[in-house]
């Protein structure tokens, strides 16, 4: 499909919306342009920002239509579609044959893709939605802070269906303080291309196909007390596929794994014994949150997310491993309209040590080890990435930037901190300012003989104004990254934006 062809088709279909129904439709165009000095566009142009951006240099347009009605018995819908192509420079990874050994292998993304596609139905508190739609994540603000462990705004969309609370629902029997809200997805990977265009068929494995799945469950007390409390978890699995295993650039081994029905409903409870136990590469978090509101329109917000694989984690056994975070936010116009402040530390993972003496018939040794933590990672699944982007925080240097072809996270045992600024300086120029700072240690697994880091930082303003019917967003950002893990690298980036809608 060619550029001109998808943005073609878009526009027939927002002259065909319009033309057949009186349903407010939304335009949006976007022409973006970046520089930089680096490989890659410096983390935080490329970070929580639906995997739009990611080479040095970029000359893209991003066409976009959505809209949304409300029918009669609680029942609603909406829907959208978001088309981007350009140009986006080269970056040289490196690929092994038995034959030529290692060789150069040059990749830069397609010049025309489909962002998102997607239709929802809201029916009084329930919602499914069948579809690509930008993730995002639940609790924290994508904007400022360095992002979900579990479900951020970095990625771009995998197609699935969800289902769920559409908002937190008061429980029967609590007199309305304490509310629920949940949510459960199934989707298909789509970026096996990605995949053997970038692995270098050396080392490690490759797993095409595979399948993945988000759920969710909160608990909050009443929101409209001065004071809340939120807790809860979140879980994102990888499940079936085929993997296959290269040692020194052998194939040595072959491995199709199950997806059916009976490991979807595995996915969603698991029943303990035999394989059901190992089934799928999981990660999840547990969630905490108190919100307290402050006068002026104001909120403060403090909370905690632990990651776990393994019992150790669930458990609350990985010492300060976690995302821990405070957040200011106002809804009135200020010098400092938010405030992120976030310390990340991932480096308390148990050892690569897992030994539970059930699992070896007429085993007398006594003692359970629960180890081989691996955030991210997964002996038999791919790192939990998409289009080699971390679906969950890009705290952790992602897949995509292992420029000799391994697949895999190659330091999640990470400590660092985060912060984020937002505000107003008039009524139409805003700003947004991220910095952050970092050090890693490898993997349990494969621990660097010595540290590397990171110090990354960007400045964003934004001159809003009318024009001819909608509005005009100009957006200017420079960022800059300094240390071993990115490399020295100072980038630009500006964006055009013209929204509108069609029928008014």
């Amino acid at each position: 499909m060619t550029l001109k062809s998808v943005f073609n088709s878009i526009l027939f279909l927002a002259a065909s919306a319009t033309a057949a129904a009186s349903v407010p439709i939304d335009l949006s165009v976007t022409a973006m342009g970046s520089a930089g000095s680096g490989n890659f566009a410096p983390y935080y142009v490329a970070s929580n920002n639906n995997g739009l951006i990611t080479q040095r240099d970029n000359a893209l347009l991003d066409v976009s239509l959505c809209s949304r009605d409300t029918l009669s018995c609680g029942l609603s819908y909406r829907w959208g579609v978001e088309a981007l192509g350009g140009y986006s420079s080269t970056v040289d990874y490196k690929r092994f044959s038995p034959r030529d050994g290692w060789s150069v292998n040059p990749q830069h993304p397609s010049a025309a893709r489909l962002q998102q596609l997607y239709g929802r139905v809201d029916w009084h508190s329930l919602f499914m939605t069948v579809g690509m739609v930008n993730p995002s994540s639940a609790l924290l603000d994508n904007r400022l802070s360095s992002g979900d462990l579990i479900e951020s705004a970095n990625s771009r969309p995998i197609p699935q269906v969800r289902v769920g609370f559409n908002d937190f629902q008061p429980i029967p029997f609590t007199q309305g303080w304490v509310e629920i809200q949940g949510e459960i997805s199934y989707g298909k990977m789509t970026d096996n291309g990605w995949l053997r265009s970038h692995y270098n068929y050396y080392n490690d494995h490759i797993n095409l196909g595979q399948f993945h799945t988000y759920k969710r469950c909160y608990l909050r007390t009443m929101s409209s007390q001065p004071f809340s409390l939120t807790v809860g978890m979140q879980v994102g699995a990888f499940y079936g596929g085929t993997t296959s295993t290269y040692n020194k650039g052998k194939l040595i081994s072959t491995e199709r794994h199950a997806a059916g029905i009976k490991e979807m409903f595995k996915m969603i409870i698991p029943t303990g014994g035999d394989e059901s136990y190992y089934l799928g590469s999981i990660l999840g978090c547990w969630d905490i949150q108190g919100r307290l509101r402050l006068p002026g329109r104001a909120t403060l917000k403090a909370y905690l997310q632990k990651p776990y694989e393994t019992g150790s984690g669930i458990g609350f056994l990985n010492g300060f491993d976690g995302l821990w975070g405070l957040e200011y936010k106002t809804n009135s116009r200020a010098l400092v309209n938010g405030l992120v402040v976030e310390y990340l530390d991932f480096t308390n993972q148990s050892g690569p040590i897992h030994f539970d003496p059930t699992d070896i018939p007429g085993c007398t040794f006594p003692y359970h080890t629960d180890g081989g933590d691996d955030y991210y990672n997964n002996y038999t699944y791919n790192a939990y990435a998409n289009y080699g982007l971390s679906i969950g925080t890009p705290f952790l240097p992602s897949p995509l930037y292992n420029l000799d072809g391994y697949l895999a996270y190659v330091d999640n045992m990470i400590r660092g901190f985060h912060v984020g600024f937002s505000g107003d300086i008039t009524p139409r120029l805003s700003y947004r300012l991220l910095g952050s700072w970092r050090q890693g240690w490898g993997t349990s697994r494969l621990p660097r003989a010595e540290s590397v880091y990171n110090r990354s930082a960007m400045v964003e303003a934004t001159y809003t104004m009318p024009l001819h019917g909608g509005r005009l967003d100009l957006s200017g950002a420079i960022a800059l990254d300094h240390g071993t893990i990115y490399g020295n690298n100072l980038g630009t980036l500006l964006s055009l934006r013209y929204s509108m809608n069609l029928l008014r």
